[in-house]
């Protein structure tokens, strides 16, 4: 049986904006409640000040890291992590186009853990193998850009 492609965009449209809603959105704001929680707290301070030196080798301030810890539970949490830092004013355009591959390069790995590994039947004991390999991609695109943008 053909569908009318109009029925076929229409129901395609319909399943997009139940996923934005009803998935992607309430993990972005989660995710922004949070960042301001910890901002609020002092705990966001804190994690600058510990996270500095390593951020800063990659020309992002301290306070990026709770950009990868969110986005290691969820790539829409990261984002809205990313979010709430811009809103703050601590992140300029370069160190957006820095972080923004490393959200998805190291994204939701707890949640595909179970979802994906789990249900392919990968054997647990190289799961810490992928997800660390998932981490290490981050970071080294995250340097290469760093470097790109001092020497351009």
């Amino acid at each position: 049986m053909n569908k009318n492609p109009l029925d076929v965009f229409i129901e395609g449209a319909k399943k997009g904006f139940n996923i934005a809603v009803f998935s992607l959105l309430p993990n972005v704001l989660m995710a922004y409640v949070i960042a301001k929680m910890l901002t609020i707290l002092g705990i966001m301070q804190l994690l600058a000040k510990i996270f500095s030196p390593i951020m800063s080798l990659f020309s992002l301030p301290g306070e990026s890291i709770a950009v990868l810890l969110s986005a290691w539970l969820s790539v829409s949490a990261g984002v809205g992590m990313l979010i709430s830092l811009i809103g703050d004013n601590l992140l300029n355009d370069v160190q957006i186009s820095i972080i923004t591959p490393a959200i998805f390069l190291m994204g939701a790995q707890l949640q595909y853990m179970g979802r994906l590994l789990g249900v392919a039947g990968v054997r647990k004991k190289y799961w810490p193998l992928l997800m660390l390999t998932s981490i290490l991609n981050a970071f080294i695109a995250m340097g290469f850009l760093a470097f790109y943008f001092k020497i351009s």
